[in-house]
């Protein structure tokens, strides 16, 4: 008798999953929709009394979520953390920094401390993951919040462009690497959402021609517009996805 194919869970009940910068803006997002489909979600920030602010919140949900403190850039305390408390079915990167100016203007410091957060904390956040999952034999998805601006460039944004670049750059080089493991390295590239960290954007009526002209749906983006893109990738509905960017811009890199 012929039987019908049946739809992989986006189910995460029994995962544990980070997310890093969890607690405003896309991370905080992404961390809402994982817990909603059934994940322990353990959140990091460096602001500790906004940590703790946000684990209540998720508790008074119902949802299983702890804290785990640590700056993404500060690397051998950042991966003492991830290792000591891992391994971790899913991570999402979502802590990130901009600093953006004329490309003929930008300086060492604010070159280095995008880069610090951006590529190279991302890095090596994503390395104590691997192999946290390798010595326990685990699969895993592994995503960076990275950027549609991972695959063009932008007026003013030569750097932040630089750093996601290169971060679309590793996630394909580690799915390449892990992927004999079970383990799934993706990347989500949004356009400009709502959030506190693109708010002088918004607030530019320049900047904003710029965009809205650019993104073909004729809105910008809500958070709530890559929740569902984050549980996609952790779940087993993705299974056979890994070295991938889910663009979520409205149709920004389409033309």
């Amino acid at each position: 008798m012929r039987t019908l194919p049946k739809t992989p869970s986006f189910r995460l009940d029994g995962k544990t999953a980070l997310i890093t910068g969890a607690t405003s803006g896309i991370g905080e997002g992404c961390a809402v929709a994982l817990a909603e489909a059934g994940a322990d979600v353990v959140l990091n920030a460096r602001n500790q009394d906004r940590l703790e602010e946000s684990v209540r919140l998720f508790q008074d949900q119902g949802w299983n979520a702890r804290a785990l403190p640590f700056d993404v850039g500060d690397i051998e305390p950042m991966q003492a953390a991830v290792e000591a408390n891992g391994p971790f079915d899913i991570v999402v990167n979502s802590a990130g920094l901009a600093r953006h100016s004329p490309s003929d203007q930008t300086n060492p410091d604010d070159f280095d401390a995008v880069m610090d957060v951006n590529l190279r904390g991302a890095y090596f956040l994503m390395q104590a993951a691997a192999r946290s999952l390798l010595e326990a034999g685990r699969a895993g998805s592994l995503i960076n919040i990275s950027s549609q601006m991972g695959h063009v460039g932008g007026i003013d944004r030569a750097v932040y462009c630089a750093s996601k670049h290169a971060v679309e750059g590793f996630t394909k080089s580690m799915a390449i690497e892990f992927g004999p493991h079970g383990i799934r390295v993706n990347s989500v590239c949004p356009t400009f959402i709502r959030t506190p960290f693109t708010a002088a954007t918004f607030d530019d009526p320049e900047r904003m021609r710029w965009v809205t002209e650019k993104i073909k749906l004729g809105r910008v983006g809500e958070v709530e517009d890559i929740m569902g893109a984050v549980v996609y990738l952790a779940s087993d509905a993705s299974a056979l996805v890994t070295g991938s960017a889910l663009l979520i811009d409205g149709g920004w890199t389409a033309g």
